[in-house]
């Protein structure tokens, strides 16, 4: 009887259309209409759908780009509410200002500011789903120079779990503005966001390999010299097995190696001393710096996430990269199962920095070393050796991390971490969630338990 409510496309488990995504079967997968249809429109169609949902008991995944790394985006046996249509963006280049909606892709946005001459802070494939990003925080090549996503964000448009439009900004709605600003997708389907821009169109793109006998030495370099390093330059190191590419060097192809990857937002000149010293460390014959587009920086990386493979990730903080750590690490990458798995270390800092700890729901600004083990292969029979290395490798750095972690790269077995990722803020998160969904309909997400369910 459900099916009478909606006026969208219902897709059910016998239609054709259904599609697999990831590890899951899309059962129910609810369209929003597209064309002419007002944002007001699309929105009280979403609170009709959600409503219906929430009164009938069923379990509703919210899809954007279905990049969520724990399966979040789909659901057995359920409802997927599909927000694949909705991706309007508009741009006002004099108020360096835009809106869009709750389901455009990364891409989307990217080409719509960079026609203003202007960026929206963001990840770094442009098929992700702009929603679940930015909810979570949102970190990528420009970071350390505007800040994370969620800090470019200076009004959300919200429908709630009891079919409620709410607008959520400084003056309006604080506290939910507070806490959807790092809090994932806990307190409702967000249809509209209103962001801040920057000018950018083009950067240098520096890059390098350097070979296993090496990284150790590589990685307290990079260390030490991020702890000083201008905002400008955003210097990623990804430790792996080296792909067989004509850019890199033939001795090296297939062994382990630290992929270094350097963006300077700057002037060029200005930056090429801190990119040759950061470079010093690879083989020369794998160096290369260029200057290029922001659009093309932004999709370089869409190929090494394909939808349909499969995936599995544990993340934490540092606020040191101890010595004791960077010995894990190094035989880490000597044991690395999958030629796509890589233990990708980041390092924060800069404008994402400057933000105060209690200012959004988003933790961890004081931890800048931030740590990914991404585990990514095709093969089911290779689940358990995959999953495995990445459990022990984080086991034995477990102990010197920081309370604290990125919720966009948890997976689906961490739900005992999620009070962890918001820690001194925890009490505050559960409030809000107990106000706005207090029986827990949005729970396809890393969990905050409304207060009730706490204490059962």
């Amino acid at each position: 009887m459900l099916h009478r409510q909606f006026k969208g496309d219902l897709l059910r488990p016998s239609d054709g259309r259904v599609r697999r995504c990831a590890h899951h079967l899309e059962w129910d997968v609810l369209r929003a209409r597209a064309g002419t249809d007002s944002a007001l429109r699309r929105r009280e169609r979403c609170a009709k759908r959600g409503a219906g949902a929430s009164a009938a008991g069923i379990l509703t995944a919210v899809r954007c780009g279905g990049h969520s790394l724990a399966g979040f985006s789909t659901c057995d046996g359920g409802l997927v509410i599909d927000l694949s249509k909705m991706r309007q963006v508009t741009v006002d280049p004099d108020a360096r200002r835009a809106k869009f909606a709750g389901g455009c892709l990364l891409g989307s946005v990217d080409t719509a500011t960079q026609k203003a001459g202007l960026v929206f802070p963001a990840g770094v494939v442009s098929h992700t789903g702009s929603g679940g990003l930015i909810l979570g925080g949102g970190t990528g090549w420009l970071t350390r120079r505007f800040g994370l996503s969620c800090d470019n964000v200076e009004s959300f448009t919200l429908v709630t779990a009891d079919s409620s439009v709410v607008r959520a900004n400084a003056k309006e709605n604080a506290d939910l503005f507070w806490a959807l600003r790092g809090g994932g997708g806990n307190f409702g389907v967000v249809t509209e966001f209103e962001v801040k821009l920057h000018p950018l169109t083009s950067l240098v793109l520096a890059e390098g390999f350097t070979p296993e006998a090496d990284i150790r030495a590589l990685l307290e370099f990079w260390r030490d010299f991020m702890a000083e390093a201008p905002p400008d330059l955003k210097w990623n190191i990804n430790l792996r097995l080296a792909p067989y590419t004509n850019n890199v060097p033939v001795a090296l192809r297939g062994r382990p190696v630290a992929s270094s990857s350097l963006v300077w937002t700057g002037d060029p000149e200005a930056g090429r001393p801190y990119l040759e010293r950061a470079l010093s460390l690879c083989s020369k014959d794998s160096v290369s710096s260029r200057i290029v587009p922001f659009l093309e920086l932004q999709t370089m990386a869409d190929s090494d996430f394909p939808h349909g493979r499969r995936y599995y990730t544990k993340s934490g903080n540092f606020t040191r990269l101890d010595d004791a750590s960077i010995g894990h690490l190094v035989n880490a990458a000597a044991t690395i199962p999958s030629t796509e798995t890589i233990i990708e270390l980041a390092y924060l800092g800069g404008a994402a920095g400057q933000v105060a700890a209690a200012e959004t729901a988003f933790g961890n600004r004081s931890d800048p070393f931030v740590l990914t083990l991404l585990a990514n292969w095709s093969d089911a029979s290779a689940d358990a050796g995959n999953i495995s290395w990445v459990r022990g490798v984080f086991s034995q750095l477990r102990p010197a991390m920081k309370p604290g972690v990125y919720i966009n790269f948890m997976s689906a077995d961490e739900q005992d971490r999620v009070p962890e990722a918001y820690h001194e803020r925890w009490d505050r998160m559960v409030a809000v969630k107990s106000h706005y969904d207090p029986n827990n309909f949005f729970r396809l997400n890393q969990n905050v338990l409304p207060g009730k369910a706490c204490r059962k």
